[in-house]
């Protein structure tokens, strides 16, 4: 098994958030017991919310209403908070699809045999996309990199992962400087995402501060 099958592997056994601990949100109804099939009229509401929420938070960002959220998938809002007790549980399930592009924007550029810089520029520049699929997403990201405790921390180590991947396919061919460790460039350029959602830069206006992070943590001359 290679690299990328393994960082893969890995990397997808992080898309499935396991029950968490005890909580002080309300915990779910009986027919959404963890582990319980939904009833039919169940799912449709769980998927309207999903569909709802994905659409809103790219159109308002996502610390948008969760009322409004509710009323536009004309279910009230006990219906979303059964379904998703905290607005990150909400945001875990609108990110199931976007864990799922991210590893495939990463092997696809390990595997591309693009030159160690336009492997790193092309990573770079997808993960700012994907982090900041949804305004305000990116600062949400940001915060559960290191924080076990939120709803979208695996998804996040899904991106962890990844970009580990990437910047070992770097470092095995001899273009990296000695001591960069992947955590710290993952918050490097997590960093710059935030920048630009926070910000409301286009996402081209981020090259210039992503280019610093590659001079970084190339070897000088590297091209």
């Amino acid at each position: 098994m290679n690299y990328t099958e393994s960082a893969s592997g890995y990397a997808r056994s992080f898309l499935v958030t396991p029950a968490r601990g005890t909580s002080t949100a309300p915990g779910p109804a009986p027919d959404l017991a963890p582990g319980k099939p939904l009833r039919a009229d169940a799912q449709r509401n769980r998927d309207r919310l999903i569909e709802t929420a994905r659409a809103l938070f790219r159109e308002r960002g996502a610390d948008c209403s969760l009322d409004e959220v509710a009323k536009r998938a004309g279910v009230g809002p006990g219906t979303l908070y059964r379904h998703f007790p905290t607005r990150e549980d909400l945001i875990d399930a609108v990110m199931k699809d976007w864990a799922d592009r991210v590893l495939a924007d990463a092997e696809q550029v390990a595997g591309a045999g693009l030159s160690p810089r336009e492997t790193l520029r092309t990573w770079f520049q997808r993960f700012v996309a994907n982090v900041g699929v949804y305004q305000g997403a990116a600062r949400k990201v940001l915060a559960a990199v290191d924080d076990p405790s939120s709803p979208i921390y695996r998804k996040c180590q899904v991106l962890a992962v990844a970009n580990e991947q990437v910047i070992a396919h770097v470092r095995d061919v001899g273009a990296l400087r000695d001591g960069v460790d992947a955590r710290e460039v993952l918050r490097l350029v997590s960093g710059v995402s935030a920048v630009v959602d926070n910000s409301g830069l286009e996402q081209r206006q981020a090259e210039p501060m992503l280019a610093i992070v590659i001079d970084g943590v190339l070897r000088p001359g590297t091209d």
